[in-house]
């Protein structure tokens, strides 16, 4: 039996760009376009009438902003527990990528830019691959029947949770974190459940555009309540600072001694990506061996696989975030499957979960 269409609503001030995405959404198989608007205003008012599956959203529009259309849709999905996906779309502009940041803290699935380059056909036919590749990826991510990536695993398979560790005792050097699609809002979430009181570094890498990365730090930092900033490279790794991979560059921890310090890598990317998590993974299992926690979170692929199961070799312990609260479980999902994995939680008890292992308590 074939699922039902996805319903599309298509939300943007510009006719043209309107016009583009509904051509780019004619006669697609799966997928039926329930409504095309101009403004947020108009978005809600159809959406209370027939709710959408998924949302092409024009992050800056007059009248009710991006960010505020995007509170209230998720607001009426989360009322009839419906599952929505929302793909921003933004203009390449410092202002756009500021509100983009924020848009996929507020729980947007994914983004795209509007291409602007002088021709003409060349943007629609970028704007038709991208935007089918994103709805592509969150019809075979939003449902059960609909899951294509790695399939959830026995329950007899996933491993067991770690013994207790006695509070106030902390026996890791640092914490790392992986994370891709749906990263920023779950970053936001989880973080201020720990890193406050931390008593370590933690070191991130989240896929994102190169340009982005300031933006990021800024508004996460505002989020979690500590410093969190783009890594440079010879730069001391200390408790208390979050140190963010900058885009187009690898992170990397360097230091068997007593003192850790950033450094950062143009070598080659990794799983298509620079910075890449099986970078850092690796390298503070050579500076750290035993004395790392990692965390692989929700993204695309399988960046932090690899690495994951390096730290795991050196004694480290890895814990991943469950299939059910990820946006896509291909990068945590992919750690569990090459038993690269110690625990796996949901994102609502993963905070708990790495302050036990901290050494903080619950």
């Amino acid at each position: 039996m074939n699922p039902p269409p996805l319903r599309v609503l298509i939300v943007d001030d510009s006719r043209i760009f309107r016009g583009i995405i509904e051509t780019a959404l004619a006669n697609q198989p799966g997928i039926r376009i329930i409504g095309s608007v101009w403004s947020g205003e108009k978005a809600l008012e159809l959406a209370k009438e027939q709710l959408p599956d998924f949302v092409t959203l024009d992050i800056q529009m007059p009248g009710l902003g991006g960010i505020a259309t995007l509170q209230a849709l998720r607001d009426l999905a989360l009322a009839q527990r419906h599952p929505l996906g929302v793909l921003l779309v933004s203009a390449h502009t410092r202002q756009g990528a500021a509100v983009t940041i924020e848009g996929l803290q507020e729980g947007a699935f994914d983004f795209l830019h509007k291409p602007d380059s002088p021709d003409a056909r060349a943007n629609e036919a970028t704007l038709r691959r991208q935007l089918l590749e994103k709805i592509e990826l969150w019809r075979s991510n939003r449902q059960p029947g609909f899951r294509r990536g790695t399939p959830r695993p026995p329950a007899s398979s996933l491993p067991a949770p770690s013994p207790p560790v006695q509070r106030g005792v902390c026996r890791y050097r640092a914490l790392l974190i992986g994370s891709s699609t749906g990263g920023p809002e779950a970053l936001s979430e989880l973080l201020p459940t720990f890193a406050p009181q931390a008593p370590l570094p933690i070191l991130l890498v989240q896929h994102l555009p190169a340009d982005f990365g300031s933006y990021f730090a800024e508004s996460l930092s505002r989020r979690v309540g500590i410093s969190v900033v783009e890594a440079f490279d010879g730069q001391p790794a200390v408790a208390g600072r979050i140190y963010l991979a900058p885009g187009g560059s690898h992170l990397v921890l360097r230091g068997g001694g007593q003192h850790l310090v950033c450094g950062l890598s143009d070598s080659p990317p990794e799983n298509g990506c620079r910075p890449a998590v099986d970078v850092l993974f690796r390298s503070a299992a050579a500076a750290c061996g035993d004395r790392s926690l990692a965390l692989v979170l929700t993204g695309m692929g399988q960046d932090g696989a690899r690495g994951a199961l390096a730290l795991r070799r050196a004694g480290s312990r890895v814990l991943v975030q469950d299939q059910d609260s990820s946006v896509v479980w291909g990068m945590p999902g992919t750690t569990v499957e090459m038993g690269a994995a110690d625990e796996v939680h949901p994102l609502s008890t993963l905070g708990d979960a790495v302050r036990r292992h901290l050494g903080m308590g619950d």
